[in-house]
């Protein structure tokens, strides 16, 4: 019987095989009903029955369905018989058939079930009332947006970009996302577009075989969500901090019952001092026992999770109206930052920087796979949370544009946001370098007057007004004896060396952001503003992380549908529980473990199948098939060859090097010494290592799984009395 799978077409049957969440007791919506064939993708031969199951011959030959009057009234099907006795009678036996039968046609234009069992009113009002919809294409659209660019675009980009070639890295990124990010978008969507599912009901309908793809993206919403609220409350600590007058970010604090300074702070700058040990409590390296929560961010950490379930309460209608503001808002902020960092000085320092052109990354393996990293960062595929969040719109929906659109915003905002950390960073250094030249002019002013030095080496009263003109034109200026011994009692002041040393550190979004809004006029005002920023950036993306949570579990569970607020509540309650951990003063150890290295390997080996399974087991040219009859307009062929040829290539690539890479290189991490009072970087220990492969293999162990169960399924004995 399996053996006959592969070529079944809908025609064959009155009744389409259905996904199990259909089974499990919710109804698949068919909201369109066309009254004619539509074209056929491909041609399929019909179903080659046994003879003791043929039916008498009444659909004889492919001609008695050419003429659209034979279908126009029901009794053109003259003989329903003929498409009955296939249909296992049992529940037991159909649950085996559409386990084994779907995944060959479920993208097929399964509206022939259409033609030849029109639904009544109330079935389908029951469909369209069983499944909620977006308001409006645009709040489907900024969900779609909001989940794509997420801090990661904020907290990563820029760093890349300086570390990687600059506008190297930039072109290599733009392209590598118009080959491989926009066509996996492009998958996701119309995928979750078409079938009106999650990820888990998506991947058991397309094969499965590849059932545990959904179940292993249902893993990775759950992780993701856990740690990244801890991102979010920081962001809260850092706003509430942020209605202090001065920024207590900006000096040093004095020791209890003292006047003297903390020394720890003296030796390093106070915005990293308040990072490490302030807001983390960071322990100088990471322990198993982490000993007691921080209690500041336990509370920000429970702010954030109230607020995620108040978005959410309400199912997308809730959602919808929040991402209003999530999403637009911080494009606004971006704008007036990029406005107000564009007037400082030096700010074009930093974008020459930025925008230097270096060939000889382009020959680097690591800046392509940091790229490639970067893409799957930022876009987001793998989640399965485009799926859930295409799975609300209507499937005459054009995806394709929905993908492009997704994609050059999310661009956008990483330009946007990468011009901002630039110009930045060109200022910071700037008075970095000014600062060095005049305390370089207060020595040499000092050493002449203590006689160490001739009187011509006196630097020019005029240094001070512009230090970074008159300074180096005194020095060029002076005789060559003098000068050289001049120069040995100097520090060197470089404002590429200055923007080297600012690019470096923890996270650059937070520190550099701090470092910038300290010398802001009005600080507090701006302090405010980039981190409503951060946490509205922020909140949209872990919304599509839930709607990549909560969507399967209603899909495979019906029954919860009906309680929405009690699955929300209960969710986040139980997210809030999981956030805890992060909360203890050396989890942010445990947070850079899971962001730098387990979130990389899951995503690829994830989206590789997903890729594999549509590409290579369903086929490319029916799905691009499938795509023409659902959009109604041809599409281009080549998307073909990127989904058969190039993304399974550069998917494939960037997993080996991942893998490989940590391999070969141990996991290290930023950890703060307090006894010296600066960055160390450190070995992650043993069980550090077991701890990340226990969670890899946890993540992908769904896959293997579920195609063992559905290898079990398949060995059953045939009930023959069934048939």
């Amino acid at each position: 019987m399996s053996a006959q799978n592969d070529s079944l077409s809908l025609l064959d049957y009155e009744l389409e095989p259905v996904p199990e969440a259909e089974r499990a007791g919710e109804p698949m919506e068919s909201q369109d009903v066309r009254p004619e064939i539509p074209v056929s993708s491909q041609s399929e031969p019909l179903l080659v029955v046994p003879e003791a199951l043929k039916a008498p011959k009444t659909l004889e030959a492919p001609e008695t369905l050419e003429a659209p009057e034979a279908l126009e009234a029901p009794e053109a099907l003259e003989a329903p018989k003929a498409l009955v006795p296939v249909l296992p009678p049992s529940e037991s036996s159909r649950e085996e058939y559409s386990e084994d039968m779907l995944p060959s046609y479920i993208w097929g234009d399964d509206d022939y079930e259409d033609i030849l069992k029109v639904p009544s009113s109330h079935e389908r009002q029951e469909e369209v009332t069983e499944r909620p919809s977006w308001a409006n294409k645009t709040e489907y659209l900024l969900a779609q947006v909001g989940f794509s660019v997420g801090l990661c675009t904020i907290w990563r980009f820029p760093y890349l970009c300086f570390h990687n070639g600059g506008g190297s890295f930039i072109l290599t990124y733009i392209a590598m996302m118009l080959l491989v990010g926009i066509p996996l978008l492009i998958l996701e969507m119309a995928a979750g577009q078409r079938l009106r599912l999650g990820s888990i009901g998506v991947w058991k309908a397309i094969s499965p075989w590849f059932g545990g793809v959904g179940y292993a993206s249902f893993i990775v919403c759950i992780i993701v969500a856990t740690y990244y609220s801890m991102i979010l409350a920081w962001s809260f600590f850092y706003l509430v901090q942020s209605f202090q007058n001065p920024l207590p970010w900006t000096e040093c604090p004095f020791l209890n019952n003292s006047r003297n300074v903390d020394p720890e702070c003296e030796r390093t700058s106070p915005t990293i001092y308040f990072w490490y040990r302030k807001m983390l409590k960071a322990t100088d390296q990471i322990y198993f026992n982490n000993g007691r929560p921080i209690l500041h961010l336990c509370g920000c950490l429970f702010f954030t999770w109230l607020l995620i379930c108040i978005s959410m309460i309400k199912g997308l209608r809730s959602t919808g109206k929040m991402l209003y503001v999530s999403v637009l808002f911080p494009y606004l902020i971006l704008f007036c930052l990029l406005i107000r960092t564009l007037l400082l000085e030096g700010a074009f320092f930093g974008l020459q920087t930025l925008l230097a052109f270096k060939v000889t990354y382009l020959y680097s393996i690591d800046m392509w796979r940091w790229v490639g990293n970067q893409i799957f960062f930022s876009l987001s595929p793998g989640f399965g949370s485009f799926t859930a969040i295409s799975s609300y719109i209507p499937r005459s929906n054009d995806c394709i544009t929905d993908a492009f659109i997704v994609a050059f915003l999310n661009l956008a905002a990483s330009m946007l946001d990468t011009l901002i950390v630039f110009s930045m960073m060109g200022y910071l250094a700037t008075v970095k370098t000014k600062n060095c030249y005049i305390r370089n002019a207060d020595e040499v002013t000092r050493m002449v007057a203590d006689g160490l030095l001739p009187n011509e080496a006196k630097p020019p009263g005029g240094l001070y007004q512009d230090p970074n003109v008159i300074y180096i034109k005194w020095i060029n200026s002076l005789p060559r004896q003098v000068k050289h011994e001049v120069l040995q009692y100097l520090f060197i002041c470089n404002r590429t060396t200055e923007l080297k040393k600012v690019m470096e550190g923890p996270g650059v979004a937070v520190v550099t952001f701090t470092d910038l809004i300290s010398v802001f006029a009005g600080s507090n005002f701006w302090a405010i503003i980039v981190f409503l920023l951060l946490i509205t950036v922020g909140l949209s993306t872990i919304l599509g992380l839930m709607q990549g949570i909560i969507t399967p579990l209603q899909d495979t569970f019906s029954s919860l549908r009906k309680h929405t607020n009690m699955l929300t509540v209960g969710v986040c309650m139980a997210m809030f529980l999981s956030s805890l951990m992060f909360t203890w003063p050396s989890s942010s150890y445990y947070l850079n473990l899971l962001d730098d290295y387990w979130i990389a390997l899951a995503l690829f080996f994830i989206v590789i199948l997903e890729n594999v399974a549509t590409a290579w087991i369903y086929g490319a040219r029916r799905f691009l098939a499938d795509l023409t009859v659902m959009l109604g307009y041809s599409i281009p062929p080549i998307y073909r060859w990127l989904w058969s040829c190039v993304s399974p290539f550069v998917l494939i690539v960037l997993f080996v090097t991942t893998l490989i890479h940590l391999l070969v290189k141990s996991p290290t991490y930023l950890a703060w010494n307090s006894s010296t009072s600066k960055e160390i970087l450190l070995s992650y220990p043993s069980w550090a290592n077991v701890l990340l492969v226990v969670l890899i293999t946890v993540t992908i162990l769904p896959i293997p799984a579920y195609s063992m169960y559905i290898l079990v399924q398949k060995a059953r004995p045939v009930c023959l009395s069934c048939i």
